[in-house]
């Protein structure tokens, strides 16, 4: 049976941005890589990603950034091992600084490339993020890891991980992770929590 990886991607990024595509890359023929563009609104974003998971049945979930903080509810949610890379988990301050209209630093799949960061917004962020750890318990907290980029200058909560979580790892590198840190950092992790989280049947 072969092994499927649900990747989230950050906020400003989408299903086509790079460490998606290098997990694509990397996995070739050895596991399926799902790497969707998620829904801007978080409470949707969480449900269309508890979908995916009820109807592809991932063995692990890895995110980046925002998709890391929907990935730690949802995994704890669905009882499911999952790579933490650089997760914010006070996305309402990444927000607040950045009200207007932007563009996605990568293509979307409907070719929308536009949205607009507005106080409605953020407020929907700060309903979620107060009920982010509801989910989290001690059957989880082994297989829910943390990795941080040392040279990360947005997001700085490793603390509030260790709070919860137990597995640290760190890699050389910044906020976003670059093809070559995506290759020698996140995929031998993957490949080690599937190895230990996975029952083969």
């Amino acid at each position: 049976m072969t092994k499927k990886i649900l990747f989230l991607h950050g906020f400003f990024a989408s299903g086509a941005c790079i460490p998606a595509c290098t997990l694509k890359q990397s996995f070739e023929g050895k596991a399926e890589v799902l790497t969707p563009d998620l829904p801007l609104h978080p409470q949707e974003a969480l449900a269309f990603i508890h979908r995916i998971c009820e109807q592809e049945r991932p063995d692990v979930l890895v995110g980046n950034s925002n998709g890391s903080f929907l990935a730690q509810m949802a995994a704890s949610a669905c009882g499911l091992p999952a790579l933490l890379g650089n997760p914010h988990f006070e996305m309402t301050r990444f927000l607040s600084e950045r009200i207007g209209t932007h563009t996605y630093k990568s293509l979307r799949a409907d070719g929308n490339q536009q949205f607009t960061i507005t106080p409605a917004l953020i407020d929907e962020f700060t309903g979620l993020q107060l009920h982010q750890w509801d989910a989290c318990s001690p059957a989880n907290q082994n297989r829910i890891w943390g990795l941080f980029g040392e040279n990360d200058h947005l997001a700085h909560y490793e603390p509030l991980f260790r709070e919860h979580y137990s597995q640290v790892f760190h890699f050389p590198g910044a906020h976003t992770p670059t093809p070559k840190e995506v290759q020698e950092y996140y995929v031998p992790l993957i490949e080690k929590l599937m190895e230990q989280f996975i029952t083969v049947v």
